[in-house]
């Protein structure tokens, strides 16, 4: 399965999608699920992704430690639990046109709730909302980050603390689809020792392009990081639903 060109290409993805996701605090993982869902089925594939993501969010988190709310973190995680806790009843897996539909609505989702109305990820019981809602759609699509952002842009963080507090978040919800996909479903993912070797392979250049990412950060003002931030999710979301709706059509 994991031939020296799929070896090279994983290390290239896994390390330019931390990259991004460490300068805009989301992205990276829409591309990633993408390029995995190309090469395994939607168990694995979760399982490979959440591994992924759990080192690179956890290591951003690391290096942005002195700005992470853990408050907020430790709500969230409650949250998601709750959500994992539900769907352990079930034994649901999606489809990959599924998942292709799911990752691509999430941004335009996040866009069309009004500013009006749109929840604050500090406000009491926000935090354990976002990880519910963040939890169940993890389970589905495998990504959230377009969808929570819209708990954090009425917050007023910094770049700095967006992209900690989100990230050691993440490992917390990234933890639950590992969890729900390698153990509780009934033909569980990773009970292969080469699919864990890999991962572990792929989490290094992930920890590597997080790195990188922090001086790119640094030198990003707060009103460049939601600029940018909106046009590349909304345009990945856009390829994601074309394809989504392709495989529905020649299914």
């Amino acid at each position: 399965m994991f031939s020296l060109p799929i070896l090279a290409a994983l290390a290239v993805v896994a390390a330019v999608t931390s990259f991004i996701s460490g300068i805009f605090g989301m992205a990276g993982g829409m591309l990633l699920i993408g390029f995995l869902l190309v090469l395994l089925p939607v168990p694995v594939a979760m399982v490979f992704h959440g591994v992924i993501q759990i080192a690179a969010n956890g290591w951003r988190a690391w290096l942005w430690r002195h700005h992470v709310k853990w408050s907020v973190v430790l709500q969230f995680g409650a949250g998601a639990a709750a959500s994992l806790l539900v769907f352990s009843f079930f034994d649901f897996v999606p489809d990959k046109a599924l998942v292709l539909v799911a990752v691509g609505v999430t941004p335009f989702i996040a866009l069309a709730v009004p500013k009006r109305i749109a929840p604050n990820i500090e406000a009491p019981g926000q935090a354990f909302l976002a990880g519910a809602i963040g939890g169940a759609i993890q389970l589905v699509s495998g990504v959230t980050g377009p969808l929570l952002d819209i708990f954090y842009v009425r917050t007023g963080m910094t770049r700095q603390v967006n992209v900690a507090t989100k990230a050691a978040a993440q490992v917390l919800g990234h933890l639950t689809k590992v969890v729900y996909f390698a153990v509780l479903i009934d033909d569980p993912a990773g009970r292969d020792l080469e699919q864990w070797l890999v991962m572990a392979y792929a989490a290094a250049f992930a920890v590597f392009g997080t790195t990188l990412s922090r001086r790119f950060l640094d030198r990003m003002s707060d009103k460049q990081f939601y600029h940018w931030t909106r046009r590349v999710i909304l345009a990945l979301g856009a390829v994601y639903i074309a394809q989504g709706i392709w495989r529905m059509v020649h299914a």
